[in-house]
């Protein structure tokens, strides 16, 4: 009876299965495969061949796009913008962990970003930071703080700026969501005891939230940061990885193979080195956050 059990769930999983297999496994395996093949659809007259490693040394060695200013950028692009988030994200759902009159409609009001399309921010962001006609100039010019129009997106030194205060405002959100919920789940008690023995707010942080919410803030880094190197559509939209390749990301880079030049075998080979970043991350983030979890037990 237990077998017939055991087989009949496992009848049920099949579906399931197939459609990861379907929608994830072989879409993978397939990019993969494409990295090592000569695959561009701007020399229609080559056959489609595997190539080797030529396309990794076309990447790297590429005078048009320097590889590793795009590595630079991709760490910048992703730490400056996790930092912000984060801290942002922990202040607001601090301040959004209290009761207070209109709660309710507040968080929506600051979650509401969350459920917008990255893409859309991105073109909305692009009229508002434009050089001409653009709101923010706008605003500077009155508030006397500037007196010509700014660049913001045609400037390389404040380009990158740019689209990183875009992709903080996007993301503070998600901390705020993650962390509120962590925060829900610290017993008063914990609070009560603190305030008797006369902790702060400083004291409180460090050694009664942070600790208690640490699994919380592991896992949510984490998803950030792979969701963050895999977030192309504010830059792409905003400013198409320019000017001069100043806000040129790796899956910026990825997308610009495989929709400029059709150059799917580069695409590909750009997709596997984002794909072997992110597991050595995440391998190592894993382990030291697991080494010092023992530690301090």
């Amino acid at each position: 009876m237990r077998r017939n059990y055991n087989g009949f769930l496992f009848m049920l999983m099949i579906p399931a299965f197939l459609l990861l297999a379907v929608l994830i496994f072989f879409p993978v395996v397939k990019g993969m495969v494409i990295a090592f093949q000569n695959y561009n659809l701007n020399n229609p007259l080559s056959m489609v061949h595997f190539n080797g490693l030529d396309n990794f040394k076309a990447i790297l060695f590429d005078t048009n796009f320097n590889f590793w200013q795009i590595i630079i950028n991709t760490l910048i692009w992703i730490y400056v913008s996790l930092f912000f988030q984060f801290t942002l994200g922990l202040i607001l759902a601090l301040l959004l962990r209290e009761p207070f009159r209109g709660r309710g409609i507040y968080s929506g009001l600051v979650f509401y970003p969350w459920a917008l399309s990255g893409f859309a921010i991105g073109l909305i962001w692009s009229w508002m930071f434009n050089g001409q006609f653009g709101i923010v100039n706008d605003l500077l010019q009155r508030a006397h703080l500037i007196h010509l129009n700014v660049g913001f997106l045609s400037d390389p030194k404040l380009a990158m700026i740019s689209v990183i205060i875009v992709n903080i405002w996007y993301g503070v959100p998600f901390f705020a969501i993650m962390l509120l919920a962590g925060l829900q789940s610290i017993p008063k008690e914990l609070f009560e005891a603190a305030e008797i023995d006369g902790a702060g707010s400083v004291k409180r942080l460090f050694f009664i939230i942070l600790p208690y919410i640490k699994t919380t803030i592991v896992s949510t880094v984490l998803l950030r940061t792979i969701w963050i190197m895999n977030f192309p559509e504010i830059i792409y939209a905003m400013t198409s990885g320019g000017p001069n390749n100043a806000t040129n990301i790796l899956s910026t880079q990825m997308i610009n193979k495989l929709v400029k030049f059709y150059d799917y075998g580069q695409g590909s080979a750009v997709g596997v080195i984002i794909m072997v970043i992110l597991f050595a991350f995440a391998f190592i983030y894993l382990k030291v956050s697991g080494a010092k979890e023992e530690g301090a037990a």
